[in-house]
C-alpha cells in the first residue's frame, strides 16, 4: 500500500514510481537536463499526448473501416504511454536535473488534469461506447487528484494510494485500446468492441471511488494525529 507523503522534500514527496530507477529513463532524463528543454515543456508535451490520445479514441467512431480504427486504437495506446513517460521525465529533469521552476507545480498538475479528461472522455466517444461513462470516469479521476492535493494543502502530505491512481487508470486505458485493436483483428463487431471499452471505463469509475475514499480516510487520520500532537 502506498501511504501519504508527509514531507516537503521534492524527491520524497513525489509519486513512488519504480520506472524512475530504470537506466533508460535515467539516461534520457540526464540527456534532457543537458539540453535547453525545460521540465515545463515536457509537462506541456504530456498534455499534448493526452489530447491526441483522446482524439484518436473518439476518432474510432468517426472513421469507417477496420484498418483505420485499428490504427486509431494502437496510436492512442502509444500516445497514452508517451504521456506517462513525459510525466515521469518532467519530474526527473526538474529534481535530479536541477532545472526546477517556480511555476513547475502548475505545469505538473494542469496538463495532467487535461490529459485525464481528454483520454477518458475520448474513450467514452470511441466506437459504440457509452459517452456518459467517459464523463463519469473523467469526473472521478479529477476528484481523486483533488483529494490527493487536499492532503498537501492541509499539511499532512499528498496521498498516492490506489487502487486507481493515474498510473493504474492509464494502464487500464492502454490495455483497453490494445484489446479493442485485437478484437478488430479477430473480426469482432462494434458492439462487442464497445463492451471492452465500457467495462474499462466502469472499472476506472468504481476503482476511482474506492481510491478517493481510501485517500480521504488516510488524510482524515493524519489530520487527527497531527491535531493530537499539537494539543
Amino acid at each position: 500500500m502506498v501511504a501519504c507523503s508527509m514531507t516537503n522534500n521534492p524527491i520524497e514527496g513525489r509519486r513512488p514510481v519504480k520506472s524512475r530507477r530504470w537506466p533508460i529513463f535515467r539516461r534520457l532524463a540526464g540527456w534532457l537536463s543537458e539540453t535547453r528543454i525545460t521540465p515545463n515543456t515536457i509537462s506541456v508535451s504530456s498534455g499534448v499526448f493526452g489530447c491526441l490520445a483522446g482524439i484518436l479514441l473518439a476518432g474510432t467512431s468517426w472513421t469507417s473501416g477496420d484498418p483505420l480504427r485499428l490504427t486509431c486504437y494502437i496510436a492512442a495506446a502509444v500516445m497514452i504511454q508517451f504521456r506517462l513517460i513525459a510525466n515521469l521525465l518532467d519530474g526527473m529533469v526538474a529534481v535530479e536535473g536541477g532545472k526546477s521552476s517556480p511555476v513547475g507545480g502548475l505545469f505538473n498538475e494542469v496538463p495532467d488534469r487535461i490529459s485525464d479528461v481528454a483520454v477518458l472522455v475520448g474513450a467514452g466517444y470511441s466506437l459504440s461506447a457509452i459517452a456518459p461513462l467517459g464523463y463519469a470516469a473523467a469526473l472521478v479521476a479529477l476528484f481523486v487528484a483533488y483529494v490527493r492535493a487536499v492532503g498537501g494543502s492541509e499539511g499532512v502530505g499528498q496521498c498516492f494510494q490506489g487502487p486507481m491512481a493515474k498510473p493504474q487508470r492509464m494502464a487500464i486505458m492502454t490495455a483497453a485500446c490494445l484489446a479493442c485493436g485485437l478484437a478488430i483483428l479477430l473480426g469482432a463487431a462494434a458492439p462487442a468492441i464497445a463492451i471492452l471499452m465500457n467495462a474499462s471505463l466502469s472499472l476506472i469509475v468504481a476503482g476511482g471511488a474506492v481510491t478517493a475514499w481510501r485517500r480521504l480516510s488516510s488524510i482524515a487520520q493524519r489530520m487527527r494525529e497531527q491535531h493530537v500532537r499539537t494539543v
